[in-house]
């Protein structure tokens, strides 16, 4: 299945590959090293209308295929993971919350900000108690009287990707027993404080954080628990793409070194056991590539791709763990070193098997479609 693109969809591929050779590809290492994308990256990005790619244009995005919103994220993922990572996010669950649910106000107040990468975003789900089951969020929402549209929120959050930065987070609340909802939560107030920020193994790069919420002020976007978290499907494939960028990068860069590093008077490429992995890196890559395209091609027909996101993104990221793996095999011990980039595309591979959604997650949803 071969990527069919409009040509103004073409384009911006282009425009975003050569963004991803120029402004983050040569400072991937930096990055990581320094466990943080810098600021100036958010305005570059903004300057792309790279956070409108799921906004339609009447709000000001490019209202984008999902097919090309994936292949944008599979290209910064072979630049920079943690930068990829933060675009399929924000794009998928952040500025896509405000195309389905907030208030013509609410789009007014916020977007212009958002588009030029002047407002950085969060969506606030996971919590110390409450990961892959979602329905165990405890932070609750009662409505402020007087200020018709706005709650307290108190409770707390633990992985949300980019909080550290964020200056408005989609937070998931609850009202009820029975009932969650989302809100606008600004972060530069009173009520909300950042506990600390989690250093993670891979994808160090992105602030990962997590914070407390004391009486802290939310405005209500009008959805229902299962609308919000409706936008993971497309996440999913965002993910996806992360997990089949990060696979091509490494699988390239092990079949570079196979030509080059020679053993016992032969190249490693001409080596049986080197090719073995590397055709199995080529499978991988292959394979991950056509279940990501054939979900986005469900969902740009306006299908259900329940199924095929969590196929995508289940084998995508379970496929970039192995190629990985076997490229710092190839590697031998430089692979193991920070002189080589196969040793950061195999700790950055790792969150594809854990965000939006973990295996056994998607493995249960799978099963579900299956059985129905």
């Amino acid at each position: 299945m071969e990527v069919h693109l409009h040509p103004e969809e073409a384009a911006l591929l282009n425009k975003v590959r050569e963004f991803v050779a120029t402004e983050v590809a040569p400072f991937s290492r930096e990055w990581d090293t320094q466990r943080g994308l810098p600021d100036s990256i958010w305005t570059k990005l903004g300057a792309l209308n790279l956070f409108g790619l799921t906004l339609p244009k009447s709000l000001g995005g490019l209202d984008v295929s999902c097919t090309l919103y994936a292949e944008i994220c599979r290209e910064f993922a072979k630049g920079d993971p943690a930068l990829s990572m933060n675009v399929a996010a924000i794009n998928a669950l952040c500025t896509a919350h405000f195309t389905h649910f907030a208030t013509p106000e609410q789009c007014e107040k916020y977007l212009p900000g958002i588009l030029k990468g002047e407002i950085k975003l969060a969506w606030g789900l996971t919590e110390p108690d409450a990961g892959s089951d979602a329905r165990r969020v405890r932070t609750l929402a009662t409505p402020i009287e007087g200020r018709d549209g706005y709650w307290h929120l108190n409770g707390g959050k633990m992985f949300i990707t980019n909080a550290l930065k964020a200056d408005l987070i989609i937070m998931i609340a609850r009202i009820s027993d029975t009932e969650l909802t989302a809100f606008l939560l600004e972060t530069n107030q009173p009520g909300f404080t950042n506990v600390e920020r989690i250093h993670t193994v891979g994808v160090a790069a992105s602030y990962t954080t997590r914070f407390d919420l004391v009486d802290a002020v939310g405005w209500h976007t009008p959805c229902k628990f299962e609308e919000a978290i409706g936008l993971l499907y497309r996440g999913r494939l965002g993910i996806a793409g992360m997990a089949v960028g990060i696979a091509e990068r490494a699988h390239e860069l092990a079949v570079e070194y196979s030509k080059t590093r020679e053993q016992f008077n032969r190249r490693l490429c001409d080596m049986q056991s080197v090719q073995n992995m590397l055709a199995d890196n080529e499978i991988d890559v292959t394979a991950a590539q056509q279940l990501l395209r054939l979900g986005c091609s469900v969902y740009d027909k306006g299908l259900p791709c329940v199924r095929e996101a969590s196929i995508a993104k289940l084998f995508a990221s379970e496929a970039a763990n192995r190629v990985t793996n076997r490229a710092i095999q190839i590697h031998g011990g430089r692979g193991m070193t920070f002189d080589y980039l196969v040793e950061k595309l195999w700790r950055d591979a790792k969150l594809t098997e854990i965000g939006e959604g973990a295996s056994e997650i998607q493995r249960m949803v799978i099963a579900k479609q299956v059985l129905r």
